[in-house]
Parts: structure tokens; C-alpha cells; sequence
């Protein structure tokens, strides 16, 4: 009855899409049964949500009794996301994965947050293959560049292919040697075509081996910025291809484009968090083939919704019950209490103050040092609204690292102009000595915000920055030690939400070259900065509560009190 229920509540097609299957499709195509195709992409560890991973087994269940042949195949962004991947650096991704009994993935840009060596650890971790025909190391592949999956005598090759993007969209560092040379790549030149000829060559050959039908898995996507290496560019210069199964941009677009000999191809995603099953049927009858979505938009998940329970249920409490435990596990520890409230002042009803978005906290510059650590950017800035909770002194556990950063925001790196940089710190200083959000923690630079002078920031009817029509309130902006160059360009680090989004109203950057894209989780970055770079503990560097002195608050003019005495 639950897989009934599944099936009749829980399965909508967003939009399914046919075609024949190239130069295998035929009215006699060996096939018993229906092949279908199961795949994911960009979970993002988010193994209880939308259809979870009991939700995903239940349909494959179901497929299965119904007389199909059924494959699940990862497109990449699984281990990444959430706190169980965090806090395993994604261990616990790759045993539920394996659990689920994958067939085959591919890496996505986010596969390599937790560094190259590790990622590479994970995949000996795995049950399953990695394939990509494009992630190489000095020239040489690391994966094969595709499998192939045969039933009934019916071959159906699987070729990966990960976006060059990824370069800027994990951490560069983890892609250089010691000398900070590259030497792990993804064939990423300027025209694409690097890309295409490793894609063509890896459908040529799976053909020449004897494959009746190719899949390509992608992590490229249909972003403008991800051009010349999207899921668009690759099918319109190759051919041989049946279906693109596509991840990397979290769309559910569902379509059939043609191949650079004029033959159609499908591509297919299905989103994230497993909100979306994708899934492509080769008939058994005529060899043609149908992909589209199972969609799950509801905001509980199906087997809570639904209370379904199979063979994956005990093994994702089982992660989550673990991730619970090692919430608790003590990984630094800190020699001083660490605020975002004023250590000694109260308000008149005696609760305590909170500073951190108004003026500098010893938290705040922790915060913002490990930013600029971890991206090696010039400057680093960390909205204060952004720092949620203290660190008392003593033992820290994971848990408290997570609960300061809990947004989810990821590290970005942007070249910015000094005019620019000047521009968000008045803009994030237009409260002071009142509360914002807003307001800039930072390393790499200092500066002065003379409260005396009203802010003379403009804004659009939805609180969106403008510009400055008056004289600045922030001055004596040093970098390095050296004054602010306003014609400069300078590296920024700080996240997704103000530098891309738009986040507490930061429009200035609009149009700025992106040098990092989301390459790791804020809490991500202040955990490897205090385990790694600090090697697990915080010392007396950052014992003044009020900060080392990086954003000094100016109350009266200079010459103010000479003229009035």
C-alpha cells in the first residue's frame, strides 16, 4: 500500500520528453524488460529531504516489481551541503550512497570541498565507479572516462563530464601542487573544445566497444557563466549521444536539442536535495527513449509524509543519529571568550548587548581572518548579521563552530575596486553607533567611521544601495598598511550572499570577475581555520573582546574640541 501511495501522491512529472534511441533504436532490441535510468543530482547531503534517500530506494522498489531493469547514477554535488557532510568530510555521504547501491558518479565541483586528497579517499570509500572523461591530473585521467552496463545482451554506456568551472567553484589551492602550479585540470580551454573532443572521444570509443546506447552524466548545467562548457555547448559540437543527464545548475528542464549531425538528443535534470528523481526509460518494445522528473514539492518529506520504511530507513537514522553524536565532539579549544555581546555594558532592562553589528568583536575578526586565510584574498569581509553566537572560553564543539555560521552561505573571491570596497564599508557603516546587519567584520584592511557625520547612503524603495551623495563617513582606509588605491583592484573574499546575491542590500559588486564561486560553506571555512590553520586552538591574539583595533569609531571632527575650548 505505501508503494502505492508513492506512486499515486508522491510521483508528479514536471515534464517528460521522447525520443528515439539513435542508432540503437530498433523494433527488436533484445531488451526482456524496460531499462530504466534512475538518477540524482546536486543532493547536497540533503538525504532527508523532498524524496530522501528512503524515498528513492521506495520508487526503485517499486519500479523494479513492476518489471523494470533499473540503474541509479549520481550527477556530482552529493557530498556537500549540509552538516552531515561537513562534520564526516563526506564519509557519511559515500556510506549512504553506498547503502543506496549506486551504479556509477561523476564528480561535481563541490566533490572537492574537503580537499584533493580526501576527495580521492572517498571515492576508494565508494562501492561504485567514478567516471569522468575530462578531470585529469598533468594530462592523464584519474577516472576511466565512462562505463558500460549491459542487460539482456543490450550494452548502455555511461560517459562523465565534470565543468571546468570548477576551478574557481571549489578552492583553487586544492588543484595546485606546493609550488601553486595547477596540475589537476578539466581540459579547460577557452573555446570548449578540449571538452568536446574528450566527450566525443569517450562516446566513440564506448561505441566501438560495442555500446547500443550512450548516457553522457554532466555537471555542467545551462548558466551563462558556465559557457563554453554547458550541457548546450557539449551535445551541438559532439554526436553519438542518446541522453545528457544533466546537474551543476539545480534546473528541471526537460529537453531535446539536436546533436552537431542534426540527431536528437535529450537532456534532463532534476534539480536538488532530492526534490526531484530523474529518470530515463529505454523501451524494450521499440528501443525509444523517455526521461522527465519525479517531483516531491512538498515541504515534508515522503517518508515522513507518507511514513515509509524499507532497508534505507535504519541506515539513514543511522547517519543522522551519528551526525548528532559528533555534534557534541570537542575539535578546539579557545583561551578566550569570543562575543558578539558587550562583555560588560547592558541595557536598561539588564539583558546583555549585542556589538558585533555595530562595531568590532574579537569574534568578528576570527571570523573574517579565517575568510581572507582560507581564499588568500587581499581583504575579507563577514556581515555581522552573519555571526549568530558566542564561543565561551574553554572546550569547542563542532556543534558551536556550525551554530555561529548557520546560514549556509559559501565563500566567494571577487576582484573589487578600492571605490567599490570603499562603498560597501560606508554602506555597511550607515547605522553606526545603531545596529545593521549589514555591517562589515573584516581582515586585510582597517578603517574609521566618523560617527559624527550622518550617513549619506542612498537607497532604492527596496533597500538596495545605491550610492553615496555626500561626504563619506568612512575614511582612512588602509590595506596592507598602505591608504586605499580607489582606481586599484583588490581580491574580496566573503560569501554568496552579499557578494552575488544581493544580501543586507551589497549592489555595488555587481559585474565583478569572480575568481572563487561558492567554493566552501561559511562554517566549513571557520572550522578549517581554527583546526587546521590555528591547529585547534585560539589564543591570546584574540583576548580583547572589542577587537585588535581594525575599525576605530571617530565621535567628534578633527579640531572639534580645540575649537570649542
Amino acid at each position: 500500500m505505501k508503494k502505492q501511495l508513492i506512486m499515486t501522491l508522491g510521483l508528479a512529472m514536471l515534464y517528460a520528453v521522447t525520443a528515439m534511441g539513435g542508432e540503437a533504436a530498433s523494433e527488436e532490441t533484445g531488451l526482456t524488460k524496460d531499462v530504466v535510468v534512475l538518477y540524482t543530482s546536486d543532493v547536497h547531503c540533503g538525504v532527508d529531504q523532498g524524496f530522501g534517500y528512503v524515498g528513492l530506494q521506495q520508487v526503485r522498489e517499486q519500479l523494479e516489481a513492476a518489471g523494470n531493469y533499473t540503474l541509479l547514477v549520481d550527477d556530482g554535488d552529493n557530498i556537500q551541503g549540509e552538516p552531515l557532510g561537513t562534520m564526516t568530510t563526506g564519509q557519511a555521504s559515500i556510506e549512504l550512497m553506498n547503502a543506496m547501491k549506486y551504479d556509477v558518479a561523476i564528480p561535481g565541483n563541490h566533490e572537492f570541498d574537503y580537499g584533493m586528497d580526501r576527495f580521492l579517499e572517498l571515492t576508494q570509500m565508494a562501492e561504485f565507479p567514478y567516471i569522468s572523461c575530462n578531470f585529469n591530473k598533468e594530462g592523464e585521467l584519474v577516472f576511466d572516462p565512462y562505463v558500460i552496463k549491459e542487460f539482456d545482451g543490450v550494452q548502455i554506456a555511461f560517459v562523465g563530464v565534470t565543468t571546468p568551472k570548477t576551478l574557481t567553484s571549489s578552492t583553487p589551492k586544492y588543484f595546485m601542487d606546493e609550488e601553486g602550479n595547477f596540475i589537476y585540470g578539466f581540459l579547460q580551454d577557452e573555446t570548449g573544445e578540449a571538452v568536446y573532443n574528450a566527450v566525443q572521444t569517450a562516446v566513440d570509443d564506448a561505441r566501438a566497444e560495442g555500446a547500443d546506447y550512450v548516457f553522457v552524466m554532466g555537471h555542467l548545467g545551462n548558466e551563462a557563466e558556465c559557457e563554453p562548457w554547458t550541457y548546450a555547448d557539449v551535445i551541438r559540437n559532439t554526436s553519438g549521444i542518446d541522453v545528457f543527464l544533466d546537474g551543476h545548475s539545480h534546473d528541471t528542464d526537460q529537453i531535446v536539442m539536436q546533436d552537431k549531425d542534426g540527431n536528437d538528443v535529450i537532456r534532463s535534470a532534476c534539480g536538488t536535495k532530492l526534490q526531484g528523481i530523474g529518470y530515463a526509460r529505454i523501451s524494450a518494445a521499440d528501443g525509444s527513449i523517455e526521461a522527465g522528473v519525479y517531483s516531491w514539492n512538498n515541504d515534508v518529506s515522503v517518508p515522513e509524509l507518507l511514513g515509509v520504511t524499507n532497508s534505507m530507513s535504519e541506515a539513514v537514522e543511522k547517519g543522522i543519529g551519528e551526525l548528532d553524536e559528533k555534534l557534541q565532539e570537542v575539535v578546539a579549544k579557545s583561551a578566550v571568550d569570543l562575543v558578539i555581546y558587550d562583555p560588560t555594558a547592558a541595557d536598561a532592562d539588564g539583558n546583555p548587548i549585542r556589538i558585533v553589528r555595530r562595531t568590532e568583536t574579537n569574534l568578528g575578526d576570527l571570523c573574517a581572518d579565517a575568510y581572507l586565510d582560507q581564499s588568500g584574498a587581499d581583504i575579507a569581509f563577514v556581515n555581522g548579521g552573519g555571526i549568530r553566537v558566542d564561543i565561551p572560553a574553554g572546550d569547542i564543539t563542532l556543534e558551536k563552530i556550525l551554530t555561529v555560521h548557520p546560514f549556509g552561505n559559501a565563500m566567494c573571491v571577487i576582484e573589487a575596486t578600492g571605490q567599490q570596497i570603499l562603498d560597501a564599508l560606508e554602506w555597511g557603516a550607515r547605522e553606526v553607533p545603531g545596529e545593521n546587519g549589514g555591517f562589515l567584520q573584516v581582515a586585510g584592511l582597517t578603517y574609521e567611521i566618523h560617527t559624527y557625520l550622518d550617513s549619506s547612503c542612498t537607497q532604492d524603495e527596496n533597500s538596495m544601495f545605491t550610492g553615496v551623495d555626500g561626504e563619506y563617513r568612512v575614511k582612512n582606509v588602509m590595506v596592507g598598511g598602505e591608504p586605499l588605491d580607489l582606481e586599484k583592484t583588490y581580491t574580496l573574499a566573503s560569501h554568496n550572499y552579499m557578494l552575488k546575491n544581493h544580501g543586507d542590500g551589497y549592489t555595488m559588486f555587481d559585474g565583478c570577475n569572480i575568481l572563487q564561486d561558492e567554493v566552501k560553506l561559511d562554517n566549513q571555512v571557520l572550522k578549517d581555520y581554527i583546526t587546521g590553520t590555528l591547529e585547534g586552538v585560539i589564543g591570546e591574539e584574540y583576548s580583547d573582546p572589542y577587537g585588535q583595533g581594525r575599525i576605530v569609531a571617530v565621535e567628534e571632527a578633527p579640531g572639534a574640541q580645540t575649537e570649542a575650548e
